[in-house]
């Protein structure tokens, strides 16, 4: 993870002001590591979150990531809004918060959760779970109240400076003032007032009680109306709403009668269109305003732009553009939306286009050449299928079914299978058995349920399609669901059943004319001969697979590529096992798939290792493990340990292949993971060597060492192992550390907490964290990660 600000939108105007601000909130993060900025809606909390954010990058080794919340309307989906935005992946059985808690617990970054405050009690106890796991985090969240989190620093957000009403000559001084000159000039180029100290500027920003987003409303009217009128206006019954929140302050009730006031300068068309707009969670296009509003809405949604009632349209990486309402805007329109009586029908609306989009992106996943494309779209879309999916599920099951199958491939691709494996599974209840749909969302979950709930769970969706379609014509149901049990079957030893499975849907794909089945049919056909010990055949299998003349789905083309790899490499052609592997992978990199990436690196080491390319075969496996440790894919991480043996006993480092080796085979019998057969033969000779080489104790002792590492330091340790640079023998800073530094260091590196390592040394945790400051400050190893790498280089773990 590289450092740097992460999901925070460029900003399109200036920051006005709050240079004081900016540098208190820093200041607290240096001493806290939970800090929340409050204030009311519209006080310029998310702006300010970003210049603090892009002021203290620095000091974060892997950067500022921004999770937005705003959008979400459900708490329980809070962990996995964090999870998507930091680009963690769940595991099986695996809880977001977990996920989260695990991928950070080895970074050193700045986490800001923005509005945080309808979903309160979410995000509290996310930050109570994720900070004592995750020692060199620190976050920072915007809301109208405090999380009420131990150790929570609260940052009460003032408005912007007024001008002295005794000194009119310095009013061009304040914050709020200078702040609507600047907006103001920026709405139209004839905004000249008759000075920054005009009378009339400065009783206007005092009537805004200093609120930012007051201020930007009221300056984008100037053109219009000009400073009298605008002034006129804020005084002509405007400055409340009757529906206020009783206990806000009252420059929150002065922002609401701006925002009222906005509104009703517009027309009755563009009133509705600004109701509807705030049904939509976080950004949108104008196709999909037109189908939530009504055709025509175009116009409508320009004029609200004009009004800096919408945020004016940005380019997305899928290449549209999308207009996004402000949170205060949203919060405001959807009360009018529900007064209205139109919230129902907006929301059946929405998930109507939300439907239309996923179905549509979907068929494009379904082929080779739209697969990215689509699959940007989608994450473009995502705040948007995740609310029409919430609303479906309880108002409208038959969109739900629909939906949630559509959106499949793309969790699939995107690594989210665990989270939508429970989604797809409730809507596909509510299907009649053995109907069209039942059976799609069948087969889909027993591809997902291979990442969630493991080989039986999948084999058990598949037979059920199997089972409810016997005595019926073929289909491609059917098909796939046949290979996608052989696939199974085979890795679970049952190579018999595995054939006729096989054999059973490449008949099946054929007679239908179904070439993304036939391919996976062969590719499963290919997996049952390698495991019977037929190379040879798998081969053939393998390339009959990819030779299917048709823009078959991605997944399938980048799965058969990775069986022709592991095919030709067990039959010993291993410069076509390299075409194959660079061309899988390179199509892994093209569309962002995670899971085949990390696979087929593995593989590209192994080729490597073969034709004695050290350093590439070091590149590739830390490439392979870098993607692995962030994914969370364990699998992965034991695959490359296994081959960094193999690497360190190539280079004469048998003490280092021992250890890999050793590690590898405890974290499998802890996990309950059986060694293959035919990986243990290969591994004997090497292994022989590496000990005779080393002698029985100190060989006994690598073993030892490899034995007691955790998944996460035996992964640091391979990443040491594939480092550019291997064999420092003293690592930068670590010999000026004391006793008690180094002790520290060691705890660090087993996986123990700041709190734990306080219980162990018996000392207070603010004592640890100064201890590990004047360590980070000697080493300049800012991540619990670094410091994990500096006691495996010791010798300290």
């Amino acid at each position: 993870m590289a450092g740097g600000v992460h999901g925070f939108a460029s900003a399109l105007t200036s920051f006005v002001g709050r240079a004081e601000a900016v540098a208190e909130v820093a200041g607290l993060l240096d001493e806290c590591r939970l800090v929340t900025v409050t204030g009311p809606g519209g006080s310029g909390k998310t702006r300010l979150a970003g210049e603090v954010a892009r002021h203290v990058a620095g000091r974060f080794a892997d950067g500022v990531w921004l999770a937005e919340l705003a959008a979400v309307r459900d708490p329980a989906q809070v962990p996995s809004v964090v999870a998507v935005a930091l680009g963690v992946r769940e595991r099986s059985a695996e809880a977001a918060a977990d996920a989260v808690a695990r991928v950070l617990a080895a970074q050193q970054l700045l986490l800001v959760l923005d509005n945080c405050e309808h979903v309160i009690d979410a995000a509290a106890q996310l930050c109570a779970e994720l900070l004592p796991a995750a020692e060199d985090v620190r976050v920072l969240a915007t809301s109208r109240e405090s999380l009420r989190v131990a150790g929570e620093a609260r940052y009460r957000l003032a408005p912007l400076a007024l001008p002295d009403p005794d000194d009119l000559t310095t009013a061009a001084q304040a914050e709020s003032v200078e702040l609507f000159a600047e907006r103001a000039r920026r709405a139209g180029a004839r905004f000249s007032p008759d000075g920054p100290d005009d009378p009339a500027v400065a009783l206007l920003v005092t009537r805004l009680d200093g609120m930012p987003l007051a201020i930007e409303l009221a300056a984008a009217r100037v053109e219009a109306l000009g400073l009298a009128q605008l002034l006129d206006r804020m005084g002509d019954g405007f400055d409340l709403l009757t529906a206020g929140d009783r206990l806000a302050a009252g420059r929150h009730r002065s922002l609401a009668a701006t925002v009222e006031w906005s509104y009703r300068l517009l027309s009755e068309r563009e009133q509705l269109v600004f109701r509807a707009m705030s049904v939509f969670p976080g950004r949108f296009t104008l196709e999909a305003a037109e189908a939530v509003a009504g055709p025509g809405a175009g116009p409508a949604v320009l004029r609200l732009v004009d009004c800096s009632l919408l945020v004016p349209p940005r380019s997305d990486p899928d290449g549209r553009s999308r207009y996004v309402m402000l949170e205060t805007l949203r919060a405001y329109g959807g009360q009018l939306l529900a007064e209205a009586g139109e919230q129902e029908r907006a929301e059946a609306a929405l998930a109507e286009h939300a439907l239309r989009v996923a179905e549509q992106a979907a068929a494009g996943l379904l082929t080779g050449t739209g697969e990215v494309s689509a699959a940007r779209w989608l994450d473009a879309e995502d705040a948007t299928m995740r609310q029409a999916l919430t609303w479906a599920m309880t108002h409208d099951v038959s969109i739900a079914l629909r939906l949630a199958v559509a959106l499949a491939s793309w969790w699939h691709l995107r690594g989210r299978s665990p989270g939508g494996y429970p989604l797809l599974r409730e809507a596909a209840d509510h299907a009649a058995p053995g109907s069209d749909e039942w059976c799609t969302a069948q087969a889909w979950l027993g591809r997902m349920a291979m990442y969630h709930a493991g080989p039986a769970a999948a084999v058990g969706h598949f037979t059920a399609v199997v089972d409810a379609m016997r005595g019926r014509p073929p289909s491609r149901a059917i098909a796939d669901c046949l290979g996608g049990r052989s696939v199974l079957l085979a890795n679970m030893g049952r190579i018999a059943e595995a054939i006729e499975d096989g054999n059973g849907s490449l008949i099946v794909a054929r007679e239908l004319g179904y070439p993304a089945g036939e391919a996976r049919a062969l590719g499963a056909l290919s997996i049952t001969a390698l495991y019977a010990g037929d190379s040879c055949g798998a081969v053939q299998k393998a390339r009959q697979a990819e030779q299917i003349p048709s823009d078959i789905p991605g997944w399938i083309t980048r799965a058969c590529s990775r069986v022709l790899t592991f095919a030709l490499i067990a039959a010993g052609d291993l410069a076509a096992a390299e075409s194959s592997c660079a061309s899988g992978l390179a199509l892994a990199r093209d569309v962002g798939d995670l899971q085949y990436q990390a696979s087929m690196l593995t593989s590209m080491a192994v080729l490597d290792l073969r034709a004695a390319r050290i350093e590439d075969a070091a590149a590739h496996l830390r490439e392979s493990l870098q993607i692995a440790v962030r994914a969370g894919g364990q699998l992965d991480m034991l695959n490359c340990l296994e081959w960094c043996g193999y690497l360190c006993a190539a280079t004469g480092r048998p003490a280092e292949a021992i250890t890999a080796w050793a590690a590898r085979a405890a974290l499998c019998r802890r996990e309950g993971l059986i060694d293959p057969p035919a990986d243990a033969r290969s591994r004997q000779e090497p292994l022989r060597g590496a000990r005779q080489a080393l002698g029985e104790a100190r060989a006994r002792a690598a073993e030892d060492r490899g034995m007691a590492m955790s998944l996460a330091t035996a992964a640091e340790y391979a990443l040491l192992l594939t480092a550019p640079d291997p064999k420092p023998q003293v690592p930068p800073g670590l010999a000026g550390l004391s006793v008690r530094e180094r002790e520290l260091v060691t705890l660090v590196a087993r996986g123990l907490t700041d709190v734990q390592i306080a219980a162990e040394l018996f000392i207070s945790v603010r004592t640890v964290r100064s201890h590990l400051d004047r360590i980070r400050d000697k080493t300049g190893a800012r991540r619990r990660a670094d410091l994990t790498r500096l006691a495996l280089t010791a010798g300290l773990v």
